[in-house]
């Protein structure tokens, strides 16, 4: 045990909690925290949390105290629990911890542990408390807390306190040495620990009478505590008869008849409500006075300062909620409303909501809802959907704000073909009802989202009338006195391109142009600012790769300009992409410094969505191109990411993991990438992704031999790329490009004209001299990386690198000419010394440390 460990032998007793030294539940708790993690497990009334807390609390340990209900298992509302809780220790990294966003994928887990890794200090133990763990069956919420959990941090325990075990891996914690265990046998009560738990209560016991106690009750605490308040009223013999009662009927008669009228119905109204600060008990308390004579039952509900509220043990809260029947609804509502708006000053936004549906008040849910994100994550956007079905039909007719709330949640939750039936379900009940402010209003949002929907799906559709659109919305504002305004910040939330096209037709692209610039004055008119400079940078994007350098740079630093001036971030990411390629192409290292400079800025607008993972993408892209993959962070060099981004923006991401394939010389697994995802929307539906994809194929079937197929996806993209012009996609592959159009040249079936062909190669020539230089200001060598406990033979390299590829055993044992056992334990054995629980832990732990640049396994 660190002898940090302890700040201080000093006692800190609750106020008015009387307080049981158990010196020998101390002992076992200080000898458990010596392993990472310790599960208390044991049934109702067993003095869990009881012991855990006065041990902590005793010894002064940093503590997260996070008590967990059943609607803990929606995501959302977990993650707001799990930061409220991390905010009593530290508001700064809670915040940080917010804008990161639940951590479902490697993608966020990375950035969620870089904030213990980073902010955390390392000479003080912290402990993690994840309290009726029993309570939590949501797969992603339990995978989230076993990877925690067995976080590499020696200075972060965990003790999960449950009625049963665990549902997470338990048995691989013993086995890896990283598990403590308390059951129900250490918690129960000895004999002498009766006697001494009375004597604090001043309740005079012989040792004779401490026996049958003892077994009666077979050391359960919370029986041991109804004794002494039985042997208060009428000694031991009205102990034994009360003993046959339930538990319930115990609390009535040794407890709840002794209080005040006036305090029952008090408690009754606190158990309709989760969360008990002294904000809320306060405003509920008729009489400050009921507030005291509450804290006498102080063995029963007692001040939690880890969580700076009081808490009720699980049985009498049990019990007073099986009593709300008495409650009017009037009092009801008063207690949700009051929860409900302490929660939300408290960023307990999904529990506000749970509230607030209770009270029937959807326009305060409406209001919650507008302060997400516009492309919410897809639980919360679930979360939302079922209120929202929830609540009573008419809701359509009572709030227009339900209208846009639904076609919100519709798209976040990507089903565009219902928006499309719901939108003209609104405009047939806007034209067939008599007009009034309320059917304008339906007419007005219809028209602004037919033409964000015209907008988002016309890369689907080839159809490019979204301007109509807005333009009748316009005239709707303009032309009636409409009441309506669109709540929320609004920003584009944009794909990897922004024209998006799909076909190589010239036509397309210039109605696509055409279109966007009558568009943007309407959109930015109707909701402030949003879409500023996106006419603008549809146009620098399309004269980049036309190769028009100046012109494109002129349209990106206006597109920059307009977005900044009205918080269109994702707007001025792109623009910023575009000059940081536009600087690239032209050899200029200081431009480059800026565009890296100004994306790092980015990071500090905390209402920028997503802006961690645009800004890891932009600057990933900049250093695999320049095979410089060392800079790329750790959740790009993972083919088998779960996918958390939107499907526009993940396209992107997978754009990125091929250049690092690419980059990184494996080109057989940058083919089977390229393979998986020709079924998937996002970068295929665009015509500039297409086209980058396509020579990105051509390059690694050239690697690998089939110089034929190389050769046909270089037409494919010739053709994609020529009506309009594209030779940047080509140019931007330098000495690749150069190798491939030599090859065309000499190849007399390429099909691809020779002038072209030319052309290209010398302008690769010349990109690929003007980035050279630039490659090697950002070299900067690594140690060779070695396993946490031991370093790994080649065999055992090679197993990892097949691991992290998502081979099975049998493919393995095939490929190396090894038996399947002999896998198995080469397996086991890397598993081992990268100190890795499963196949999953192993490649997180291994990409961190950079061991995964192995051969490509087909190479």
């Amino acid at each position: 045990m660190q002898e940090y460990f302890f700040h201080s032998n000093v006692p800190i007793v609750p106020d008015n909690q009387p307080y049981l030294e158990r010196p020998r539940i101390d002992r076992l708790l200080k000898t458990a925290l010596q392993y990472s993690i310790v599960t208390v497990v044991a049934g109702v009334g067993y003095g869990k949390t009881q012991g855990v807390y006065a041990f902590l609390h005793k010894f002064k340990i940093r503590t997260v105290w996070l008590q967990f209900s059943e609607r803990d298992n929606l995501v959302s509302r977990f993650w707001e629990h799990f930061t409220q809780a991390v905010a009593f220790v530290d508001t700064a990294n809670a915040d940080k911890l917010r804008d990161i966003g639940f951590p479902e994928t490697e993608r966020q887990f990375d950035r969620y542990m870089i904030v213990p890794q980073e902010d955390i200090a390392s000479n003080r133990t912290y402990v993690f408390v994840y309290d009726d763990f029993h309570l939590i069956h949501e797969k992603t919420v339990l995978r989230f807390i076993e990877r925690t959990i067995t976080t590499p941090f020696s200075h972060i325990k965990s003790i999960l306190i449950s009625r049963t075990k665990p549902a997470i891996n338990i048995e691989g914690f013993a086995v890896k040495g990283i598990l403590a265990q308390i059951d129900e046998d250490n918690l129960r009560f000895t004999q002498q620990e009766i006697i001494d738990y009375y004597r604090i209560q001043n309740i005079p016991i012989s040792p004779e009478t401490a026996s049958g106690i003892y077994h009666d009750t077979e050391g359960w605490a919370f029986a041991i505590h109804l004794a002494g308040v039985s042997l208060k009223s009428g000694g031991i013999e009205y102990v034994r008869s009360s003993m046959k009662f339930n538990s319930f009927q115990f609390i009535e008669y040794a407890l709840f008849t002794s209080l005040s009228l006036e305090l029952q119905k008090y408690l009754i109204r606190l158990s309709l409500i989760e969360h008990w600060p002294l904000a809320i008990l306060n405003e509920l308390a008729a009489d400050p006075g009921i507030i005291e004579e509450m804290k006498q039952i102080n063995s029963f509900i007692y001040f939690d300062f880890y969580q700076n509220s009081y808490r009720i043990h699980h049985l009498f809260l049990e019990y007073l909620q099986e009593k709300q029947g008495i409650l009017s609804a009037s009092e009801k509502q008063e207690v949700y409303t009051i929860a409900a708006r302490w929660c939300l000053d408290h960023n307990l936004k999904m529990d506000a909501v749970t509230y607030y549906e209770r009270t029937g008040n959807y326009q305060a849910i409406f209001d919650i809802c507008f302060s997400f994100p516009q492309v919410m994550s897809f639980n919360a956007a679930a979360f939302f959907m079922e209120v929202l079905e929830r609540a009573p039909s008419d809701i359509y007719d009572r709030y227009i704000d339900a209208f846009v709330i639904r076609i919100k949640l519709l798209i976040s939750l990507n089903e565009f073909d219902e928006i499309l039936a719901f939108l003209k379900t609104m405009k047939s009940i806007g034209e067939s009802l008599p007009s009034s402010e309320f059917t304008i209003g339906i007419l007005y949002i219809y028209y602004v989202m037919r033409g964000f929907w015209g907008l988002i799906t016309c890369v689907y559709t080839n159809c490019y009338d979204f301007a109509w659109h807005f333009k009748q919305a316009y005239e709707f504002f303009h032309g009636s006195l409409i009441q309506y305004t669109f709540k929320g910040g609004f920003t584009a939330c944009l794909s990897p391109h922004i024209c998006l096209v799909n076909g190589p037709e010239k036509k397309d692209m210039e109605q696509y142009i055409a279109e966007i610039t009558q568009a943007v004055p309407y959109i930015s008119a109707l909701m402030p600012g949003c879409t500023c400079g996106m006419d603008d940078l549809a146009r620098a994007e399309l004269a980049y790769f036309k190769t028009n350098l100046a012109q494109s740079e002129r349209y990106a630093l206006e597109a920059i300009r307009k977005a900044r001036e009205k918080d269109q971030y994702q707007i001025e990411n792109l623009a910023l992409f575009y000059l940081l390629r536009i600087e690239l192409a032209q050899g200029n290292g200081k431009g480059i410094q800026e565009c890296l400079q100004q994306l790092q800025a980015q990071l500090l607008e905390k209402s920028f969505v997503n802006r961690q993972a645009l800004y890891d993408m932009v600057t990933g892209w900049f250093y695999t191109h320049i095979k410089q993959t060392h800079y790329l962070t750790s959740w790009l060099k993972n083919d088998f990411e779960e996918r958390d981004l939107h499907t526009f923006m993940y396209g992107m991401e997978i754009l990125v993991k091929l250049k690092y394939q690419v980059a990184e010389q494996r080109y057989a697994a940058a083919l089977a990438l390229l393979e998986s995802q020709k079924h998937e929307s996002g970068i295929w539906l665009f015509l500039f992704g297409k086209i980058a994809l396509r020579i990105l194929e051509a390059v690694c079937l050239y690697h690998c031999k089939e110089r034929s197929a190389s050769i046909q996806a270089l037409e494919d993209a010739y053709h994609l790329a020529a009506s309009n012009g594209l030779d940047m996609p080509f140019i931007e592959l330098g000495n690749e490009m150069r190798t491939l159009m030599s090859l065309a040249l000499k190849d007399k079936t390429c099909v691809i004209p020779k002038e072209w062909l030319k052309k290209i190669r010398g302008s690769a020539a010349t990109y690929a001299k003007k980035w050279l230089s630039l490659g090697k200001r950002y070299q900067n060598p690594l140690p060779v990386p070695e396993a946490p406990y031991g370093t790994l033979s080649t065999r055992e390299q090679k197993i990892l690198i097949n691991l992290s590829q998502g081979l099975t055993r049998e493919e393995m044992a095939k490929a190396a000419d090894l038996s399947i056992n002999t896998v198995k334990s080469v397996i086991k054995s890397v598993y081992n010394k990268l100190g890795a629980l499963n196949r999953a832990d192993a490649i997180r732990i291994a990409t961190k440390l950079g061991m995964l640049k192995g051969p490509d396994r087909n190479s």
